[in-house]
């Protein structure tokens, strides 16, 4: 009896096996599509605004009736982090539609870098008092969001034999 003792490569490419931007990965598509127009709103909405003369100026600024020291960095934080988020979130949906192998470590990174963000931001907003008198849970849910999206997606892009077979460019 003859025996084998050559390394087997990890799972490839099946041509057998799923493939195609079906399955699971449509509400991979629908969630990066959902997340560019709530990321995008979010800057437009609140991010940029803060940094006109009624915002800053009440909470930044150390005659800001509101002032603390950490409104400022706390401000710049949250629009940096969601120009990135947006930036990298476009560019993963590219990725995506043109099934370049690049793409599950995009999105592997955009789910990390989602939840650090949510870790930062919380972290920051529990060190101001009067934000944090004021959150109304919607950080916290964030958090546990973006847990179980990491534990769920990542999970699924390091495992998937479709997300093996269609991502190959």
């Amino acid at each position: 009896m003859e025996t084998n003792l050559q390394p087997q490569p990890a799972k490839a490419y099946s041509p057998l096996g799923p493939s195609g931007l079906g399955g699971w990965l449509v509400l991979v598509q629908i969630g990066l599509i959902l997340t560019i127009f709530n990321v995008a709103l979010q800057l437009v909405n609140y991010n940029i605004p803060s940094f006109g003369r009624e915002y800053w100026g009440v909470l930044a600024s150390p005659q800001g009736e509101l002032y603390h020291p950490l409104w400022a960095p706390a401000l710049i934080f949250e629009a940096a982090a969601n120009g990135v988020l947006l930036l990298l979130a476009v560019l993963t949906l590219i990725l995506f539609y043109q099934k370049k192998a690049l793409m599950p470590r995009m999105i592997i990174l955009l789910y990390t870098l989602n939840l650090l963000i949510v870790i930062i931001d919380y972290a920051l907003l529990r060190s101001i008092p009067m934000a944090f008198e004021f959150e109304d849970g919607s950080t916290l849910r964030g958090l546990v969001r973006g847990v179980l999206t990491c534990a769920i997606w990542i999970a699924y892009f390091r495992k998937s034999e479709r997300v093996r077979n269609t991502f190959v460019r």
